[in-house]
């Protein structure tokens, strides 16, 4: 099980999304280690995790640090412990770190500092059972002085929060995101739909709770870890004050997974109908009898090369690539000529994003490349492509991609047919993603009277005949 898989079976379980930090100010070890104990028994039941501030155990030297080992040996098993420790360091350095927080010390996950870049990172990210929380958009009120600064048409802190999601092929990355700043969270979280972020910032540093939940949690009501240290341990009771805040956030999130899912499932049905009406009105989709490149007799053709001549519905088609492609990890885009070469440059426009793309032959002259466009061994390529049927083109095309040494894990369509590409792409190790499946957009072509019942039922016969 990998570390973020493991955090969703806990919140799931104790019903949490409460972190309990841990930030002892004794100025003796046994005194440090006395009162993390008294915390860890008081607040266990309600804690999603807990998070040791390494700073007030190494303080206290030798012995802090035997005390920090005991405390995270403390709580109990099945609650993950991060270590705040903001490391950062590269070669030998960083392995030396990972090894100390989780051989040593024995801390189920670790705050790091990306400032030396992914190369710094590479030790703590090998252990897909361990998680690493990358600082994005801190809490203290000098954060902005290089996270807010502008990389292009992002900050620096977004920059972050997308290449954190690139380096999560295990599972096992998630970003710290201050409740400080509501909007900055919200747009870390467009940024990294995905990730599970590290909430800092309730209470003495003055973010407010439900602004920092409203902004931060995923439509699953997960993905957020609000952190509270001072507020339970200078309370009368802590255990009183930790389930009071777990109960507070639990019905928070309770109440956005209701609603994100509502909000979700009528979005989707409202895109679903204004794409079906796009390929009629662009004329991407027609109905009659029209042979195919296979000899056989279709009652549906779809062309989706006519959208190079209706702008505006090839930007709504990008704008619905780019909703899907959000949720996936990849360096750069690849599309697959020709079809898809004017959809794939406009959904790399919309998310900002570099796009390759593998020649039908390759040149036999000048640097006779058979990719197109700049790119790094090694980097992680999404395939785009205009529809999907049997998958064959699609193999075709990968090959080429990564015979230049880069790696594909998914494939992106506008339409799925439902002729065996997905359980093809499949059976070679890829998944296919389709924004609508053929019979989605069939049940609305049929609800907006753009086809009869008649056409309905023929081309799903065909359909049926053929997959």
């Amino acid at each position: 099980m990998d570390f973020f898989d493991w955090l969703e079976q806990r919140a799931r379980q104790a019903n949490s999304l409460l972190c309990v930090g841990l930030d002892p100010r004794g100025d003796e070890a046994a005194a440090v280690r006395d009162e993390c104990y008294r915390l860890i028994d008081a607040t266990a039941e309600f804690a999603c995790a807990f998070k040791p501030n390494s700073a007030f155990f190494e303080r206290l030297g030798p012995a802090g640090l035997a005390a920090l080992r005991d405390v995270i040996a403390r709580v109990p098993a099945g609650v993950p412990v991060i270590l705040d420790a903001k490391r950062g360091d590269i070669a030998d350095t960083a392995t030396a770190y990972a090894d100390s927080a989780f051989d040593t010390l024995g801390a189920h996950a670790i705050t790091v500092n990306p400032y030396l870049g992914g190369e710094a990172l590479t030790p703590f990210l090998a252990r897909p059972d361990r998680g690493v929380f990358v600082l994005c958009k801190t809490s203290n009120p000098g954060a902005d002085e290089f996270q807010a600064l502008n990389v292009g048409s992002e900050t620096v802190f977004e920059v972050v929060a997308r290449r954190a999601a690139q380096w999560s092929a295990a599972r096992n990355v998630g970003l710290v995101v201050g409740a400080t700043d509501p909007a900055a969270l919200a747009r870390a979280r467009r940024a990294a739909p995905d990730l599970w972020f590290l909430v800092p910032g309730i209470g003495a540093q003055g973010g407010d709770l439900e602004a920092a939940l409203s902004a931060g949690l995923r439509p699953d009501g997960l993905g957020l870890l609000i952190n509270a240290s001072r507020s339970i341990a200078r309370a009368a009771d802590p255990a009183v004050e930790a389930r009071r805040l777990r109960d507070r956030i639990a019905e928070r999130a309770n109440r956005s997974s209701t609603v994100s899912r509502d909000r979700a499932e009528g979005q989707a049905e409202r895109s679903l109908s204004l794409l079906a009406q796009d390929m009629v009105t662009s004329g991407c989709v027609r109905f009659g009898e029209f042979r195919l490149k296979s000899g056989i007799v279709s009652p549906i053709y779809l062309d989706l090369r006519r959208l190079v001549a209706q702008p505006v519905i090839l930007a709504c088609v990008a704008r619905a690539y780019a909703g899907l492609l959000q949720r996936l990890q990849f360096d750069r885009l690849a599309g697959i000529p020709y079809a898809a070469l004017p959809i794939a440059t406009a959904i790399a426009l919309e998310m900002n994003r570099p796009l390759i793309y593998p020649r039908r032959e390759a040149k036999d002259y000048g640097t006779q490349a058979v990719i197109e466009g700049d790119f790094v061994a090694g980097e992680t390529i999404v395939v785009v492509d205009d529809l999907a049927t049997t998958g064959g083109s699609k193999i075709e095309a990968i090959q080429k991609i990564e015979a230049a040494g880069l790696k594909v894990r998914d494939i992106v369509v506008l339409i799925d047919r439902e002729q065996g590409a997905g359980a093809m792409l499949a059976e070679a190790g890829y998944r296919l993603h389709a924004v609508a499946t053929l019979s989605e957009l069939l049940v609305a072509w049929l609800h907006s009277g753009a086809i009869t019942p008649e056409q309905y039922a023929g081309v799903q016969a065909f359909l049926a005949e053929h997959r």
